[in-house]
């Protein structure tokens, strides 16, 4: 009876099961390692980045790439999107392992290095933005949500203030970010403990 598997034949006439197709997983470690390569080399080059070249550097055909991403600036989108995914689901695998307060100091590193490097992809991303694709669509609500599970965390074990909005910490964030971008990597450490002493203390206490 027919098994319904696909079967080939070997030299000596034996049935054998066929070579099985590439799997899921193997399309989904494509998928992920050309968005790495492509963030990179569009924050590095800018528009300038031949996708042959990304596919290359990734290890898969350029006909692999435009199976995935049939233009360059779905390309892009997706690259900055996964970057986006990562920051924020950081959020839970620090807080399985450190305090709150501590989890809190090391995603901002987490975060400054995300915004280095969509800074970098800015022409990239501009150029997405004037075909009619909105990258930012999501940022905001996903990076509050990331923060308001920090101070959640925080408001649970005692480590960090109760009476700040996400919002507002996001906002700090983003301009401590932004001042690295435009200033020396020495500047962040001593920003991001004003910040930190600024999340851990209550002003409103006596």
């Amino acid at each position: 009876m027919d098994s319904g598997k696909q079967l080939e034949t070997d030299t000596e006439g034996t049935r054998m099961p066929a070579t099985p197709r590439r799997t899921r997983s193997d399309a989904l470690q494509n998928r992920e390692r050309l968005l790495e390569v492509a963030a990179q080399a569009f924050a590095e080059q800018g528009l300038d980045t031949a996708p042959a070249a990304i596919a290359k550097q990734a290890g898969v055909g350029v006909g692999t790439l435009y199976r995935h991403f049939p233009t360059r600036e779905v390309l892009i989108d997706a690259a900055y999107r996964r970057q986006l995914t990562q920051v924020c689901e950081k959020v839970n695998d620090l807080l399985t392992q450190h305090p709150a307060a501590e989890a809190t100091r090391m995603w901002m590193e987490h975060f400054i290095h995300y915004a280095t490097a969509k800074s970098g992809m800015s022409e990239a991303l501009n150029a997405v933005i004037a075909s009619g694709i909105d990258p930012y669509s999501d940022s905001r609500a996903l990076l509050t949500d990331a923060v308001a599970t920090l101070l959640t965390a925080g408001a649970r074990d005692g480590s960090l203030r109760t009476d700040v909005a996400p919002d507002n910490v996001l906002l700090l964030m983003g301009g401590i970010a932004y001042s690295v971008q435009h200033g020396t990597k020495e500047q962040a450490r001593p920003l991001v403990d004003l910040f930190m002493d600024a999340l851990t203390k209550d002003s409103t206490a006596s």
